[in-house]
């Protein structure tokens, strides 16, 4: 009993959680990012949801994709604790944000009404930090995406180099020259040719390489 009086001496804050869902757009040279109609107010919001007792942030997170999203299957990571004393005009709230990085197609059952997919450099009037927290994982992306492949699977199992340094132009905001990219990734050996060519297009058709 003293152990809990003592805890009942400190306020406690409430707990949030916020998703960035990351995604490219359908050719594959924009990075999008997941955004809900708000319920209560104007305007749009990153998916989000408070704590409830006994549940696992992870499972905080599940539940705010499919319920303001109607997205499952996905399993975000955590990425920063956003604990400023006033950012949140409805009283204390911590808000632990996650960030997710997913091909398009896992978004298609997103509720059509109450989503939208917008570019990360435009992501409108947004409340509280959303803003910021699309910012921090954009940045943990570009990391990632510095040192490796394609290390996400933004793109499928194989893809062509050009797919390649597509997604890479849509993760930094920035071109890339082809020929020093190709030899980059061919150089560090962060892929491989699969021996096949990619079907349709014109010319002469592309080859096909996969992560190593």
């Amino acid at each position: 009993m003293a152990e809990r009086r003592a805890l009942e001496r400190y306020p406690r804050p409430s707990v949030a959680v916020d998703a960035a869902v990351l995604t490219l757009d359908a050719s594959g040279r924009s990075l999008l990012v997941l955004e809900v109609r708000r319920a209560e107010s104007p305007g749009w919001a990153l998916p989000g949801t408070f704590l409830h007792e006994g549940e696992t942030l992870a499972d905080a997170v599940r539940r705010a994709l499919l319920d303001k999203a109607g997205v499952e299957g996905l399993a975000p990571r955590q990425l920063h604790v956003f604990d400023a004393p006033g950012r949140d005009d409805r009283g204390w709230v911590l808000s632990v944000a996650h960030v997710a990085v997913v091909r398009p197609e896992h978004l298609e059952g997103a509720f059509r009404d109450r989503t939208r997919l917008t570019p990360v450099d435009r992501p409108g009037r947004l409340p509280w930090d959303h803003a910021d927290i699309i910012g921090l994982a954009v940045d943990d992306l570009r990391e990632r995406y510095r040192e490796k492949a394609d290390p996400d699977g933004l793109l499928g199992d194989t893809f062509t180099l050009s797919e390649l340094r597509h997604a890479h132009e849509a993760v930094s905001g920035r071109r890339i020259l082809r020929d020093a990219f190709a030899r980059g990734m061919l150089r560090r050996e962060l892929i491989e040719s699969t021996g096949e060519a990619a079907e349709g297009g014109r010319g002469r058709p592309a080859e096909m390489f996969r992560r190593t």
